[in-house]
Parts: C-alpha cells; sequence; structure tokens
C-alpha cells in the first residue's frame, strides 16, 4: 500500500471522532500542511501551499477548523492512539511518561502566554507550555493526555479569559496537578498501571511522589541533588515525647552521629569501586554511556517519621563539561536496583 493511501486511511479513522462530515476536510488539510517543508506550520502558510489557486478560501476554512469548529481533542487523540498502541510492544514493559513543553511565542494573546521557562528555548522566554502525558515502550511513545497549562494571572484576569475564550470551568492547576489529573483519567479508563517517569520539575514535589504511590503507581522520577535522606543504615530517632503544651513535635530527633543528608552528599561518599560504567542506549552519533551507581535510603520528611525504604540512583555524566556532576533518580521501593536489572533503570532515567 502507498504511502498515500495510508494516510488517507488514518486521516478517515481520525475523522470519525470529529462529530461532523463538514470538518473532513479541515482535519486532511491542517494535517497534510504540517507534513509540507514549510518554516511556519501556521493555517495561512500551509493554506498558500495545500490549495494555492484558492489560498483566500482555504485559509478561511482552516482557521474555523482550529480556531472555531467544536471538536473534541481529546477523542481526536483517543483515536489516534487507538491507531497506534496496536502496534507497540510492551513485552519489556511500559512507562508513563509526564513532561512539559514549551511553545515560544511573540505575542501576549494567545491562551496562557506569559514568560516561564521554555524547554525548546532552554531559557525563561514568552510562550505557552502544555503538560502531557505519553506511554512509552522499548520502541518509542505516543502521547495520551495533553493540556495547556493557564499560570495563575490568566486565571485570575475575567476580561483576558473572555477575550481568549477560556471556559469559565477552567481555573489555575499547577503542572504537578494537571499531570496527577490526567493519569487518574487514564487509570479510570482502565489503563495499566506502568511505571511513571518525570523529571525533577516533578519529582521535586513530595505530594505528587506520594499520591503516585498512594494510586499504586511504581515511579523513577528525577529529585534535585539538594533532597535530603536518610542514608543506609541510619535509622531516625522518634521525634521528642509532646510535653502537653504547643503542638505535638513530628521532626525525627537528631543527634550529632543521626543527621540525614543531601542526595549529592550520598552520592560523593559512595566508594569509587560502586559506580558502574553502563550504556544504556544508542546516540545519534555514538552510544549513550554514563557512571551509575545505587544506594538504598530513607527519605526525610517534615511529618512523623521518614517515608519507607527507598533507593536513589545516581548517575556521573562521562562528558568532559558535565564530569562530576550528579543527577538523582528517585525510584519507588518496588523498583529496586534487584528487581529492575541495573541496565533497566539509566534507560529509564534518561527517558524521564
Amino acid at each position: 500500500m502507498r504511502a498515500s493511501e495510508r494516510f488517507d486511511q488514518y486521516m478517515a479513522h481520525l475523522s470519525q471522532g470529529l462529530g461532523h462530515a463538514d470538518r473532513h476536510a479541515g482535519l486532511k488539510g491542517y494535517c497534510t500542511g504540517l507534513m509540507l517543508p514549510l518554516a511556519r506550520k501556521s493555517v495561512e502558510p500551509m493554506a498558500a501551499r495545500v490549495d494555492p489557486l484558492h489560498a483566500s478560501a482555504r485559509h478561511q476554512a482552516l482557521h474555523h477548523f482550529v480556531a472555531k469548529a467544536e471538536w473534541s481533542d481529546a477523542e481526536v487523540l483517543r483515536r489516534v492512539c487507538q491507531w497506534v498502541v496496536p502496534h507497540m510492544d510492551f513485552s519489556r514493559g511500559g512507562w508513563w511518561i509526564i513532561d512539559d513543553t514549551g511553545f515560544p511565542k511573540k505575542g501576549v494573546h494567545s491562551v496562557g502566554v506569559a514568560r516561564q521557562y521554555c524547554g525548546m528555548l532552554g531559557k525563561q522566554d514568552n510562550c505557552q507550555v502544555a503538560v502531557s502525558v505519553s506511554l512509552a515502550c522499548d520502541q518509542g511513545s505516543i502521547p495520551v493526555a495533553w493540556q495547556l497549562y493557564l499560570p495563575e494571572d490568566w486565571a485570575q484576569d475575567a476580561a483576558r479569559r473572555k477575550r481568549a475564550g477560556v471556559p469559565e470551568s477552567l481555573g489555575f492547576a499547577t503542572k504537578t496537578q494537571i499531570a496527577l489529573q490526567q493519569l487518574q483519567t487514564l487509570l479510570s479508563e482502565g489503563a495499566p498501571r506502568h511505571c511513571v517517569l518525570a523529571d525533577a520539575g516533578y519529582g521535586v514535589d513530595t505530594g505528587f511522589r506520594q499520591t503516585l504511590s498512594d494510586l499504586g503507581l511504581p515511579y523513577a522520577v528525577g529529585v534535585t541533588s539538594a533532597v535530603v535522606v536518610w542514608p543506609p543504615g541510619v535509622e531516625p530517632l522518634p521525634p521528642e515525647p509532646y510535653s502537653g503544651k504547643g503542638s505535638p513535635p513530628v521532626m525525627p530527633r537528631r543527634t550529632a552521629e543521626l543527621q540525614p543528608m543531601s542526595v549529592k552528599a550520598l552520592a560523593l561518599s559512595l566508594p569509587q569501586q560502586s559506580f558502574q560504567t553502563i550504556s544504556w542506549r544508542e546516540g545519534t552519533n555514538e552510544p549513550l554511556i554514563g557512571r551509575f551507581a545505587g544506594s538504598p535510603c530513607r527519605r526525610q520528611r517534615r511529618q512523623g517519621a521518614s517515608a519507607p525504604t527507598g533507593v536513589v540512583t545516581h548517575r556521573v555524566a562521562n562528558g568532559p563539561s558535565r564530569t562530576g556532576q550528579v543527577y538523582p533518580v528517585a525510584p519507588a521501593r518496588k523498583h529496586a536496583p534487584q528487581r529492575l536489572g541495573q541496565r533497566r533503570l539509566p534507560a529509564m532515567a534518561h527517558r524521564a
């Protein structure tokens, strides 16, 4: 079957989720434009390339389809998954990858646009940000949930919301709250409880990690090197006895010998022989190689005793510009190295 025939079949499958036959041409024209070698993937240059003899009319039709036609993006994404997921191989396991994507913008009128961190640019700049959950296997990944992040100043500006057409039901939510809601929706629809991967932007949030545990989801998430843990062999003492005055003590007692430490300090304290050189996949020009070590620990928290025993896996990059830096990952207890295999944790860490 030719590529054009496969594309037509794919468009026909997606079109069934649009709700009205008049929108089919808009979907096919827009998707065709996305695949063309255009410098700008906006509707005006798309229309001029897809239908040069009727560029103005095609521009109006594409703009109506994208901006005003009432079709469900969630339903279309569900149909994309129906098409792709059956061809994915989960024999070696699957993962839920949580991430956010920045879309650089010049103006101030696009919904949610603000000066914030943009991963595409690697710095703070004017952009929109969308939170996503992707389903991944060894072959690749596919997004299964997307939601535009609405900054708090946008959420509280009624006039701006009205001009941009933001639904009244959409309020402010942090990126971690959006991601957790997406996961909960997927699980309520019967999605499998794969291991969750996320970078430190999500992993440093204790509530985020706790909610994943409450949902019964194993995880391997990035944390910053400043996160505090109790090192191996150190059991924190219970809080001071309650005196009957004020709030009861909740912090574990510390002594000169019983002190938590940062995961960076823990990583640097590990003997050199505990690190192993591991290659986890092929890069663009050469295999990706790093130095890894694992260590059990107990996470420090403010209330009560420390959290149940976990594992922190540290990576020391071998690139000349990053030698000696520590990149910790905090897997859930059930995903200790002996269960995952020494080469699976590095691969999981770099998917996050």
